[in-house]
């Protein structure tokens, strides 16, 4: 079944990025999901099913 990701959710990954933080935004949908550090605004791009591996919780549900 495919996760239900929406842009601008806010999810918490299972490993933390390099700069520390644990927090990514979705900034794009598709095949490949873009995510952004809500500490050093770094931009990520993931393949869909990479990203539903890596996903732990959901933190808040974005509006699209």
């Amino acid at each position: 079944m495919v996760m239900d990701i929406r842009l601008g959710d806010v999810v918490c990954l299972k490993k933390k990025h390099p700069c520390g933080g644990y927090e990514w935004q979705v900034v794009r949908l598709g095949a490949d999901i873009g995510i952004k550090c809500l500490k050093c605004q770094r931009h990520v791009l993931l393949e869909r099913s990479v990203f539903e591996r890596r996903v732990k919780s959901f933190i808040s549900r974005g509006g699209g």
